[in-house]
């Protein structure tokens, strides 16, 4: 009789050589430039890089920094450090390097050529995308990494990227859909995989369209109910998973660890006075996250610019939780998120070694600041408590005037805010009603 191991069909033979296949080891190089001002110093970006490694399931095994006075366009550190590296990458076994800072196309074909073929160049942004590669779960988050990753790879093809002709079957990946076509006359592999690569890019896009579509159509029905939307938004590993699940009892999942959780999850609450609400978990934040990620994932972050108030989570014991609060706003500046209440919430209070938490740079800026511990439960109903007082806050009452031919915005006002007044004009309707942040922003160019 054969063994039990002689019938494991060849597939599975090959998931079990991956489980056993041991970590990567990585290298870390992190960069200074004099007068630069980042948010993280060289040592705690380096910190940061080195949990995203362990993240990714790599096994960091050394680590160096160079202080530039300006980044060498041929190869970010200079020749001299390179010679360094690589003479460190041999001694300790590395297979694979990370630089902290994003690299140009040009840094990464230098990279590669001086440090041969055996070892893999990555930037953290490279390495960020490889683990919301890991890490998406929905149709949606896995078109929106794989999106990412085109972009981000399309400039820089080298003989690390130029491989989609040689996969088996000749495929292109993930998303399927034909292989790759022959060559025409003088065409390199290069040029075929970037030829591709374009085609696939387009069509991501054209899928997260209808995803867009498909989500525009829910949040239709959820403005008709007039149901308001509470975003949770922070830094990686602040907690705002598990003040989700504290919140509503969602079984969501929670990890210690970067990035445990990408793809958007929205819950059901309910506030104090008996009035129901949504609460939606989006992706944390990072500092350095790379624009084509911010790009691709436009539609789930749509989430945030439709909020009713913004919960802003913050780990009250992190050394550097300033820069991480800054780095928040920084994001949510660039998603041109509107001006509506913004509630600071400092979670992790009862590993905190005081009563009160640190006093608040800008408070101005927040409608209030709440300490809780979403492990233990310490300061949930305070929170519920602040969360309605900015929904009542965040009404605006506008007096506004429609032309006669635009009645569908008169019939959506009438469903998704409360009308006090209407009048009949001769070239229209004036409409005094009090209505949401994000309503108010597609409605602010019919003010008088």
């Amino acid at each position: 009789m054969r063994e039990d191991t002689d019938l494991t069909p060849e597939s599975e033979q090959e998931d079990l050589r991956t489980i056993i296949r041991p970590p990567e080891r990585a290298f870390l190089v992190g960069i200074g430039v004099r007068g630069s001002r980042p948010l993280l110093s060289v040592a705690e970006s380096l910190e940061e890089l080195n949990l995203l490694a362990d993240t990714a399931g790599m096994n960091v095994v050394g680590q160096t920094y160079q202080n530039l006075n300006a980044v060498d366009p041929s190869t970010m550190v200079g020749s001299g450090k390179v010679d360094e590296i690589k003479a460190s990458l041999l001694a300790v076994g590395a297979q694979v390097i990370i630089f902290d800072d994003e690299l140009s196309p040009r840094h990464q074909r230098e990279l590669e050529k001086r440090l041969g073929e055996a070892v893999k160049v990555l930037d953290r942004s490279a390495l960020i995308l490889d683990i919301f590669a890991q890490h998406a779960r929905t149709r949606e988050g896995t078109l929106q990494v794989e999106l990412a990753q085109y972009e981000y790879r399309l400039p820089r093809l080298t003989r690390q990227w130029t491989h989609l002709a040689r996969q088996s079957g000749g495929g292109s990946g993930r998303s399927g859909g034909g292989g790759v076509g022959l060559r025409g006359p003088g065409e390199t592999q290069l040029e075929v995989d970037r030829r591709e690569i374009r085609r696939k890019i387009s069509k991501l896009k054209e899928d997260l369209e209808h995803v867009r579509s498909h989500r525009g159509r829910h949040r239709s029905q959820r403005d008709r109910a007039n149901v308001p939307l509470i975003a949770l938004v922070g830094y990686t590993n602040a907690g705002k998973s598990t003040l989700l699940r504290a919140l509503t009892g969602a079984d969501v999942y929670v990890a210690n660890q970067l990035f445990a959780t990408l793809d958007t999850t929205t819950r059901r609450i309910q506030l104090p006075s008996g009035r129901l609400a949504l609460i939606s978990d989006t992706v944390g934040f990072i500092q350095k996250l790379p624009t084509t990620l911010i790009a691709a994932f436009k539609a789930t972050l749509e989430e945030i610019g439709e909020a009713d108030v913004l919960l802003e989570v913050a780990d009250v014991n992190h050394s550097s939780v300033s820069q991480h609060i800054e780095t928040v706003e920084d994001t949510l500046a660039e998603i041109d998120v509107p001006p509506v209440p913004r509630i600071l919430v400092w979670n992790k209070m009862d590993r905190y070694g005081a009563d009160a938490p640190p006093p608040v740079e800008e408070a101005s800026r927040y409608a209030s600041v709440v300490p809780i511990s979403a492990a233990t439960g310490q300061g949930l109903d305070r929170l519920l408590e602040a969360i309605e007082t900015a929904l009542s806050a965040s009404l605006y009452t506008l007096k506004l005037h429609f032309p006669y031919d635009r009645g569908d915005l008169v019939a959506m006002l009438h469903e998704q805010a409360s009308v006090e007044d209407q009048q009949h004009t001769e070239d229209g309707i004036d409409i005094t009603a009090r209505m949401s942040a994000a309503l108010y922003e597609r409605l602010k160019d019919y003010r008088v």
